[in-house]
């Protein structure tokens, strides 16, 4: 047996309920249906402040059902794979779904297995992380508790959800140290395995520039393939040549990629991510499918603000495509990353596919500012709340 509804779409995450809002507002007659399984949607961003100690874990958390557009379907179902030749979408414990046309947004798979012994060990013994729900508690709590000695923070070699997120609890956690008096007899180190402390050459100049008036060590090319949780050393491939770091406390970014059901797919580009034109979001090979957010292969920063501007691109020219029309909407690749640098200031970087600041204020957004900060702790939430999540932005 095989349902059918005329639009699907994956994920119902941030990408995913923002399209399906805007379907909702702009053609209420189409038949929409949702894949998600999880019955919890989470305001992601706010993870860096809960592991920071200034927010609570739980105002990050809602209920799914909360943000399902009325009238539309919702399948609480895992999906297994793709039959984009038959439009087909084969799930997990259901019935296989068809659509005349496929959003795909099922986000960024966290592969904590990658790291050898990290996976068990995870949320003890002083190694934590704010990429998990279930972890970022923990966060605050290795800070908080540290006396000194050394604290490391990681990010991969893989693109990641928000590259900016490892270095903004570094931030956080060496303010913390500092009002504590520990800074003389601790080591704040950020091991990366990139080259640079930030992509964007403006921004960047301001953070290395941070980085030596707060003596940050930064350990370029360092990427993490392996902890001992018992010795309490960190194993770091730099090159062909693995080096040993022991840590008191460490904060893990974890080797991130699409999901294993999209990049085993006949979707999937080579390096696994949906395979997508970066301007138009609709898929290279199979024109009824199209996908943003963090599963596509448009390549810019995976970030809920990149989202913002990619959804009502992908709904005016799906609607554009239902109606035989050319599609004309466009994305340029805008992202942003507010870097947080302490409690109350803000680095709100805005840019483009070209690395091209695209800022929205009349000052320079490269000077941590406590208006940034209000608007990522205070104004960003509702926004995404009330608004994207409605359709309404």
């Amino acid at each position: 047996m095989t349902r059918h509804h005329q639009v699907v779409i994956i994920g119902g995450g941030t990408a995913g309920i923002s399209v399906a809002a805007r379907l909702h507002n702009l053609a209420p007659e189409l038949d929409v249906a949702i894949v998600e399984p999880s019955q919890v949607h989470y305001y992601q961003p706010l993870w860096t402040l809960v592991g920071g100690g200034e927010f609570a874990r739980d105002v990050t958390a809602r209920p799914e059902a909360d943000y399902i557009p009325s009238g539309h379907t919702w399948i609480c179902d895992a999906v297994e794979g793709f039959e984009p030749e038959q439009k087909r979408v084969l799930l997990r414990e259901g019935e296989p779904v068809e659509y005349e046309q496929l959003v795909v947004c099922a986000g960024i798979q966290l592969n904590w297995s990658a790291i050898e012994g990290l996976e068990d060990a995870i949320g003890t013994g002083g190694l934590c992380s704010n990429y998990s729900y279930d972890t970022v508690a923990y966060t605050w709590e290795c800070i908080s508790s540290f006396r000194g000695g050394r604290a490391v923070f990681t990010a991969p070699a893989t693109a990641i959800k928000c590259g900016g997120a490892p270095q903004k609890i570094m931030w956080l956690a060496e303010e913390n140290f500092r009002r504590r008096g520990l800074r003389d007899d601790a080591e704040v180190s950020f091991a990366n395995a990139g080259a640079r402390i930030f992509g964007v050459h403006k921004y960047r100049i301001a953070l290395e520039r941070l980085a030596v008036e707060r003596k940050i060590v930064t350990r370029f090319g360092h990427n993490l393939v392996g902890v001992d949780p018992g010795k309490k050393i960190a194993r770091f491939l730099t090159g062909e040549e693995t080096v040993e770091l022991d840590y008191d406390m460490m904060h893990v970014t974890p080797p991130q990629s699409a999901p294993s059901f999209i990049a085993d797919s006949p979707l999937a580009d080579e390096a696994g991510w949906v395979e997508v034109d970066k301007y138009s979001t609709q898929h290279t090979r199979f024109a009824d499918v199209f996908s943003l957010g963090d599963c596509s292969s448009l390549p810019c920063a995976k970030t809920g603000a990149a989202v913002r501007k990619q959804a009502p691109v992908t709904v005016a020219n799906l609607l554009a495509h239902r109606g035989g029309q050319p599609l004309e909407a466009a994305y340029d690749g805008y992202s942003s990353c507010p870097l947080v640098t302490g409690v109350g200031q803000v680095m709100l970087a805005e840019f483009d596919y070209d690395g091209n600041p695209c800022e929205s204020f009349p000052f320079d957004q490269a000077r941590p500012r406590y208006s940034m900060y209000a608007l990522k702790a205070y104004g960003l939430p509702e926004l995404y709340w009330n608004g994207m999540l409605r359709g309404r932005m």
